[in-house]
């Protein structure tokens, strides 16, 4: 649910657009800044902020109390006016729809609708805030966008020279990169901009998750760039988690795991020479094991009964979504997760939730005369509540909507702990440059 927490020494504030099913919402929140609006489109995904303390706002403009409900507003950003908030908010944060830059959409760029970069830089504009944070797809730096993204960043920092509908983007950059280097222009109105290309696994989220994060601050606060560069670094490694599974310690964790399971992946770690086993210096990465046993103060999950492959809700242990599923394969270009291992990419899908990246292998055998040793290891799909986990939710987060939209809200939304470590960061640095 929606702690409100309040902070001892000061009262930040935050405004998130494209909320989804409120991953980096919840971290935001988490880092101590109090939601003074929310945006979502999506139905569904609106039915699950509202499920988790989130309150229509309505057509009235209004400033929350400490401790009130979320303000949510459902509908079209480009609809949305929040000039009533100018100069009340300390982080704008978003993740404006990716498909025009994923591998997974259909790749159109800036000329694609859904672009909705255009709003995160008028909601800048109106709202005036001290920081801004932004998730996306590693896409953006793909060879064929690499310039418009440029253009993007350009953009965040110059964010009051509004591109003139007649002018193309490349017009409208080129006069960003003549503006950029003058004095003149109201520090209030610029932002100094950090881009930082993160994998999801490297901060302890189960999950191998590639992405951008793009945050920037306004330029008359004097913002330390080093003190929140000190604080995303990353702390986890996959050379430190196998050197937990070499030295023990991981198995440590996972005591019923199967010998035949172990010998499998210390062979494979074993063969690997790529990794510096030496470097101890960072934590093991969270494995999917980790996940369904529990990490953070979760309690384990149930393990899923091959005979309830049947999309009922029992609520073994009191868990909500950890239901089975049917019909999963493993086929060519969808090979499924494997548990001692950080989780594939949670994904939204094109045409719904895919197939091989919500498959899990488990430590069950059976006979199988296509193999070569005449076994294999069984598969199913992972849970709702399994994915929930591997994107760092809590399981007391309400997911709403069928199976597949709850998939697609988690495949959309940010990694909790990812974006928690950023929006600490971002507090951090605000902190210290208004002590200064």
């Amino acid at each position: 649910m929606l702690e409100q927490r309040e902070e001892a020494c000061k009262d930040r504030t935050s405004v998130e657009l494209f909320a989804g099913g409120g991953g980096l919402a919840m971290a935001v929140h988490r880092a101590g800044f109090r939601p003074l609006l929310v945006n979502e489109f999506a139905k569904r995904a609106c039915e699950t902020l509202e499920a988790n303390g989130a309150k229509p706002r309505g057509d009235a403009e209004y400033v929350p109390n400490p401790g009130e409900p979320w303000p949510l507003v459902a509908g079209d950003v480009q609809k949305l006016d929040m000039t009533y908030l100018a100069g009340q908010v300390d982080v704008l944060a978003g993740g404006p729809p990716c498909q025009p830059f994923s591998l997974g959409g259909v790749a159109k760029g800036d000329e694609d609708k859904r672009n909705m970069f255009p709003e995160m830089f008028r909601a800048v504009r109106q709202i005036r805030p001290k920081a801004v944070i932004c998730e996306n797809v590693r896409g953006l730096l793909r060879p064929s966008f690499k310039p418009y993204f440029h253009y993007i960043l350009r953009e965040l920092a110059l964010p009051f020279i509004e591109r003139d509908d007649r002018d193309s983007w490349q017009e409208h950059d080129r006069l960003l990169q003549r503006i950029k280097n003058e004095a003149s222009t109201d520090p209030t109105e610029r932002y100094r901009v950090e881009m930082v290309e993160v994998n999801a696994a490297d901060y302890g989220v189960p999950q191998i998750r590639n992405r951008i994060i793009i945050v920037a601050f306004r330029e008359d606060l004097g913002v330390n760039l080093k003190t929140f560069h000190d604080a995303v670094q990353p702390q986890y490694s996959e050379a430190a988690l196998s050197k937990s599974m070499i030295d023990g310690s991981y198995w440590d964790r996972h005591p019923l795991v199967p010998s035949h399971v172990r010998e499998r992946v210390m062979a494979r770690v074993e063969q690997d020479l790529s990794l510096e086993i030496e470097d101890t210096t960072k934590k093991p990465w969270r494995t999917l094991r980790d996940a369904i046993a529990g990490i953070d103060g979760n309690l384990p999950l149930p393990p899923i009964r091959w005979d309830r492959l049947d999309r009922k809700e029992y609520r073994e242990g009191g868990f909500s979504d950890h239901v089975g599923w049917p019909g999963a394969r493993i086929y060519a270009g969808h090979t499924p997760n494997e548990l001692d291992r950080p989780a594939k990419t949670v994904k939204a899908g094109v045409h719904g939730v895919p197939g091989g990246e919500s498959v899990v292998l488990t430590d069950d055998l059976v006979a199988d005369p296509d193999s070569s040793c005449g076994l294999s290891y069984r598969h199913r799909y992972m849970t709702v509540r399994e994915a929930a986990r591997v994107m760092t939710f809590p399981d007391d987060w309400k997911l709403q909507g069928p199976r597949g939209e709850k998939m697609r809200q988690l495949g959309n939304a940010v990694p909790v702990l990812l974006g928690e470590v950023f929006a600490k960061a971002v507090a951090a640095a605000l902190d210290e440059a208004e002590r200064r």
